[in-house]
């Protein structure tokens, strides 16, 4: 079996560098073999097997607070050369600790090697005496020559590993510019670790060998292709959950989903088919005047619930359930709809997060959403999208007005649109497989001219389809030409949505969906029955609709100044009670003020 590149570095340089700095995936395991049988061991396990394979005879470990261990070798060679005893361990704090590895590292009578695990942590318990412990590595890796001992004929130095988390922590001025030490990255397994371990593990997994061997084979590659980024553990762990589950090797992709996310239930798998085949209804029922909208929402939703987004990329494809962009005027329900989704799919709408883009317009505002980098004030928190998605991965996600977003956040897009995943500030993964991704945006709507002034482009007289078309190109000149980047449509492919204007007929449907709700809440909050005459509700809706440049917020605007302002002076003014039914006679604009004119009917 092949050892990887760095351990192949370490046998190639270890007669020629007396320190050695080995950063980035240290806590992990790694494959190796033994006796014809493949193992994992952790890495100090692994560097020793290394060592002694090339005729090292002793192999110790120092940590921070615990002392010294031998890895390989002689007790009876360690108390020799270190002139002290030891048992299962010999404390030693630093002072202690640099006198000890300083005889080792001279050491002429055997080959021995020092490893210094934890290194990263070794300011943070020892403060006082840490300069000083760095200075004599530093002195020791300066002065250090090649030994020959009795036993080998040529001459090796007795290296010292320093294992640490990353690059800089040790200080700048011990590893800048110094070729006496060689400082090797230790990655994330690659293709070849992750399949000898997953052909090695799979066997014990349910249904394995029940399996012809082409589909062996094939559940493997893409088992391999899946854990891509994820480290050995969490490969383990995968494969023990799989056994422990009892999920069957055919199915592994379970295994993989409910590590990632983890939780095994699927919110997806609850929603009934019949929910789904009414989706055009219920939500036609919310967001009126959107139906083709609508009819093309319908069609993502069945497909993220048959989990067939992205598929025609990989089997187990990671990509969102949906993705989905909102585009048209304002006011015409793009945001009610999402949350119309939201209702429909998981039966609330606590499931729905919603980000503001116009609250990330500077170049930095991207730590908001996956944190702050280490060192900085929030670092702590979190990302405020990060922490939702973790917290809740079955959600509706939008992203209102995404032009008004720092072109630099568009890369957070990419990376969920293309992997559905993110990596947070704080090194932690969250996934994206389970969630709906809305973006919402008004670009076309309008041009800015040299003055600043906002030029109308589309208007409710154009046809939907004219109208379609000029937001379309507006849309696809924003991403390729003004922002230059074409990859954002790529990813979006063909789910971009045009709203159509509120036109007439739509906004008399949306006024008496209002006046409906507004007319339910004084009954279940007060129990005050409210009626009017035919005349009456007919002036309302003409004064409601007159002006739909601003779409179905806009109605509601004049609903509320119309109707809802005089009903609560005509409620006090009658001082109505629990029970009352008040019948509005009359309404009329007064000095610029409307009025109701109502009494309370007596049955």
């Amino acid at each position: 079996m092949q050892k990887p590149k760095w351990a192949r570095e370490i046998e190639r340089f270890i007669s020629i560098k007396p320190q050695f700095l080995l950063w980035g995936n240290i806590y992990d395991v790694y494959p190796i073999e033994l006796d014809d049988r493949i193992t994992t061991m952790k890495l100090t396990d692994y560097l020793s097997n290394i060592l002694i394979a090339n005729s090292y005879d002793l192999v110790v470990e120092y940590q921070p607070l615990i002392g010294f261990t031998i890895l390989k070798g002689a007790k009876e060679e360690f108390n020799r050369i270190s002139e002290e005893k030891i048992k299962e361990t010999l404390k030693a704090s630093l002072p202690k600790a640099n006198e000890i590895i300083e005889k080792f590292v001279n050491s002429r009578e055997i080959s021995t090697s020092i490893i210094l695990n934890f290194s990263s942590r070794l300011e943070n318990i020892a403060k006082n005496d840490i300069e000083e412990f760095f200075y004599k590595q530093f002195r020791l890796l300066q002065n250090a020559t090649p030994k020959i001992t009795p036993n080998h004929k040529e001459p090796k130095f007795n290296p010292i590993f320093w294992l640490i988390d990353k690059e800089n922590d040790l200080p700048t001025w011990y590893n800048l510019d110094n070729p006496k030490l060689k400082t090797l990255p230790i990655p994330k397994p690659d293709f070849l670790i992750r399949k000898i371990i997953i052909e090695k593990l799979s066997q014990r997994i349910n249904g394995f060998n029940q399996l012809e061997e082409r589909k062996q084979k094939e559940n493997i590659s893409l088992f391999i292709d899946q854990t891509n980024n994820l480290y050995a553990n969490e490969i383990i762990s995968i494969i023990t959950l799989a056994i422990r589950d009892k999920i069957d090797f055919y199915n592994i992709n379970e295994a993989i989903k409910s590590y990632k996310l983890g939780i095994i239930e699927n919110e997806w798998a609850k929603i009934s088919k019949e929910k789904i085949l009414n989706a055009k209804e219920k939500l036609k029922e919310r967001v009126k005047g959107q139906d083709l909208a609508i009819n093309r929402v319908t069609n993502i939703i069945k497909r993220a619930y048959f989990n067939l987004s992205g598929s025609q990329f990989s089997k187990f494809s990671n990509r969102p359930k949906g993705v989905l962009f909102f585009a048209g005027p304002t006011g015409v329900g793009k945001t009610e709809l999402a949350k119309a989704i939201t209702k429909l799919i998981f039966g609330s709408e606590q499931n729905y997060i919603r980000f503001d883009m116009s609250e990330f317009a500077k170049e930095h505002s991207d730590q908001r959403l996956i944190g702050a980098p280490p060192g900085y004030v929030g670092y702590e928190m979190g990302g405020e999208l990060t922490n939702a998605i973790k917290q809740n991965p079955f959600s509706v996600i939008l992203f209102d007005e995404i032009e008004k977003a720092n072109p630099k956040i568009l890369d957070i897009f990419l990376q969920i649109l293309d992997d559905g995943r993110l990596t947070s500030s704080r090194g932690e993964r969250v996934y994206f497989s389970e969630a709906l991704i809305i973006f919402t945006s008004n670009l076309g709507i309008y041009d800015i001219d040299e003055r600043g002034n906002k030029i109308q482009k589309v208007s409710s007289e154009m046809p939907y389809q004219e109208m379609s078309r000029v937001i379309l190109n507006s849309i696809e000149e924003y991403f390729k030409y003004k922002l230059q980047r074409p990859e954002i449509l790529n990813r979006i492919g063909k789910n971009i949505i045009i709203f159509d204007f509120i036109r007439v007929e739509s906004a008399k449907e949306i006024f008496i969906k209002m006046l409906k709700n507004i007319l339910e809440n004084v009954k279940e909050n007060y129990n005050i029955t409210i009626s009017f005459s035919k005349e009456v509700k007919e002036k309302l809706l003409i004064n409601s609709i007159k002006d739909l440049s601003m779409g179905g917020r806009g109605i509601g605007n004049l609903i509320e100044e119309i109707f809802i302002n005089p009903l609560s002076s005509l409620i006090f003014e009658l001082d109505a009670k629990s029970g009352d039914k008040i019948f509005i006679e009359n309404i009329e604009k007064r000095e610029g003020e409307w009025e109701l004119k109502g009494i309370i009917v007596i049955e």
